[in-house]
């Protein structure tokens, strides 16, 4: 809920000074280093993950052989889709690594289908309420200034792709705002923070799909899903090695 705390700040702040001074606070020097303090630190868990263990690797979940095969075969599918696809498959990286190393754990026999079997096909998600706490709160203000930094880029980006200038109508202020203020609402069931998705302006140049109210719907969509119990348990039975891509 902070980081969503700190985007309607952010807000405020460029609805009264204007979009000159986020560059001024949080120049290129300032805000590289944060993005790589927070990719490093993430680092060790996917460390963890690619060999089989759980993030913080007090528990081994898959044999540690298997685990690093099929975590280096996403790995490079990853990276060769990244490189050399064209088109469309180019904006599809990560899904092509996450699909090649599930195959690649039915391969290797990892892949447990309890989760599945068991799953109801209509189920309510497991909602949990925030409480306080304040080292959460400390970490998560420094932590939101980066991709609230990355959401004027995308910002910015989008309105050359699409010939429109978002920053001035609806305002990167209002939609600066709107993005805390989902943060602070998805926060409030238990679901992670949200953020603009830099891939996205690349599917929008490729499709042509200009509309918003396309984004309305593939929201709309992805609430009705979660309320699919099978969908959820085939995520679940994804071994942490094609996780590791992440």
């Amino acid at each position: 809920m902070m980081a969503g705390v700190v985007y309607v700040c952010m807000g405020a702040l460029i609805k009264v000074r204007g979009v000159a001074i986020i560059h001024k606070l949080l120049p290129p020097v300032v805000v590289g280093p944060v993005i790589m303090v927070i990719g490093l630190g993430l680092a060790p868990s996917a460390v963890n993950m690619a060999l089989g263990k759980s993030g913080d690797g007090a528990v081994q979940l898959v044999n540690g052989d298997a685990a690093l095969w099929i975590s280096i075969t996403s790995l490079l599918v990853t990276v060769g889709f990244s490189v050399f696809a064209k088109g469309f498959f180019k904006l599809v990286p990560i899904m092509a690594g996450i699909v090649t190393g599930y195959v690649m754990s039915l391969a290797f026999g990892v892949v447990d289908f309890t989760p599945i079997q068991q799953a109801a096909w209509f189920a309510v998600p497991n909602f949990t309420f925030p409480e306080f706490n304040i080292n959460a709160i400390l970490f998560m203000i420094p932590v939101a200034i980066a991709p609230a930094v990355e959401h004027v880029g995308d910002m910015l980006a989008i309105s050359n792709v699409t010939g429109k200038d978002y920053l001035k109508k609806p305002g990167l202020h209002r939609t600066m705002a709107g993005d805390g203020i989902a943060t602070m609402a998805a926060s409030m069931f238990g679901a992670p923070p949200n953020t603009t998705y830099s891939e996205v302006t690349g599917a929008v140049m490729l499709t042509k799909a200009f509309n918003p109210v396309i984004m309305t719907w593939a929201a709309v969509t992805a609430l009705v899903l979660a309320f699919v119990g099978k969908l959820g348990a085939v995520l679940q039975t994804i071994p942490v090695p094609s996780w590791a891509v992440l």
